[in-house]
């Protein structure tokens, strides 16, 4: 085939690709002032998402088993798209500390040194740990490092609802990065896939998603708190009620429901930590950020992102948006949409999964579902929460 009759595929392709990008976008709508665009790329899988100092945007996948470099992702206009990893099993998580890019897969956690300058295929790297647990069923991991330099790393359930003789799974560890020693900080949370610290308490928020096949809207989702104050470690770590309790419809009064099989089982705990926020059951929050930037307006500025990844098994959709989290000077939390249009009905064309505040202030969103990566920033003057419902 000759050199023209080759390219003209590949440009139509592009062209096409550029369509379908603009096209998405258009269904997204966001508050007065804000605007909405995709990045110039895609990364099959998008999930978690991390920035190293030099501006280059690291995407994790679970299902693919790559993890991506996206070198100089918000500035270029056609970013060069580097394969780090293509052969980890569920490498979801991935964070940037001290310089260093740490990567959570099923069961072990990875470190590539000086990641600014090692982008290329199959970095050297040096393991932190490989003793996590081996189960696949939640096995994928979001982490993050707190302020001083702990890394925290979930572990869901090994099923929808078990009891499990390894203390690790239903919990969070924290993690010494440099030798992978790990001790629980939280146990009976389900499947944690998001979390950050509040701007001003030092609290760790986590998300939370509910068992299924209690159907529609029980249990609900929750948002969970970790106190910063807490120095509980192993057992005596603060117990988030599962599998034994679960948090009722998020639009019922506050309370707890125990679970059909193991509501009455002899291993509960006397007190457990009922949810900060209980979420639409089924909604699936993973990804989640506090906003501390001043991009956005003054009633946005410390509240918390979440990306609603979606619903699998319930009768009509939910999720499939950003929500965000403001409080008040009374401490009233509010829970509303901020970017709606990927659920069109019972038509779910993408799956919102991570969120990041860039180094400009914008808010970037990871799509597992497309790949794509879209950008939120605020264009007008307004200063008022407002729905993103049409």
């Amino acid at each position: 085939m000759s050199l023209h009759r080759l390219t003209l595929p590949l440009m139509l392709l592009a062209i096409f690709a550029t369509q379908s990008l603009a096209s998405n976008t258009n269904k997204l709508v966001v508050p007065p002032g804000f605007s909405v665009h995709a990045l110039p790329f895609s990364v099959p899988n998008a999930r978690q998402m991390a920035l190293t100092d030099a501006g280059h945007l690291i995407v994790g996948t679970r299902k693919l088993g790559n993890v991506y470099a996206v070198k100089n992702a918000l500035t270029a206009q056609s970013p060069e798209i580097v394969t780090l990893f293509d052969d980890l099993t569920m490498p979801s998580g991935v964070a940037v500390f001290d310089g260093d890019l740490y990567i959570a897969a099923k069961n072990v956690v990875l470190r590539v040194n000086d990641i600014d300058q090692s982008i290329t295929a199959s970095p050297d790297t040096d393991v932190v740990t490989d003793s996590l647990p081996k189960k696949s069923h939640h096995g994928w991991k979001y982490i993050k490092f707190d302020s001083q330099g702990r890394l925290y790393v979930p572990v869901g359930a090994p099923c929808n609802t078990c009891l499990s003789d390894d203390p690790r799974f239903a919990a969070i560890l924290r993690m010494d990065p440099q030798t992978g020693a790990s001790e629980i900080v939280a146990q009976g949370i389900r499947n944690i896939v998001g979390m950050d610290w509040h701007p001003e308490t030092g609290d760790l928020w986590v998300s939370n998603n509910g068992r299924d096949m209690m159907g529609d809207d029980i249990p609900a989702d929750e948002l969970n708190i970790i106190p910063a104050d807490s120095q509980d470690i192993g057992d005596k770590a603060p117990h988030y009620g599962y599998p034994f309790v679960h948090s009722n419809d998020a639009s019922a009064p506050a309370g707890l429901i125990d679970d059909p099989k193991f509501g009455d089982d002899p291993a509960r705990p006397d007190t457990t930590v009922p949810a900060a926020l209980r979420i639409q059951a089924h909604a699936a929050p993973l990804g989640m950020t506090f906003y501390t930037d001043d991009a956005f307006p003054e009633t946005y500025r410390g509240g918390l992102f979440v990306a609603e990844h979606g619903s699998w098994n319930r009768s009509s959709k939910v999720g499939y948006q950003v929500a965000v989290m403001t409080e008040d000077e009374n401490g009233q939390l509010a829970y509303q949409p901020f970017v709606t249009g990927w659920l069109d009905e019972e038509d779910a064309w993408g799956r919102p999964n991570d969120v990041l505040v860039a180094p400009d202030g914008s808010l970037l969103i990871s799509d597992d579902r497309t790949g794509q990566i879209f950008q939120v920033r605020f264009e007008g003057t307004g200063s008022t929460v407002a729905s993103a419902s049409p």
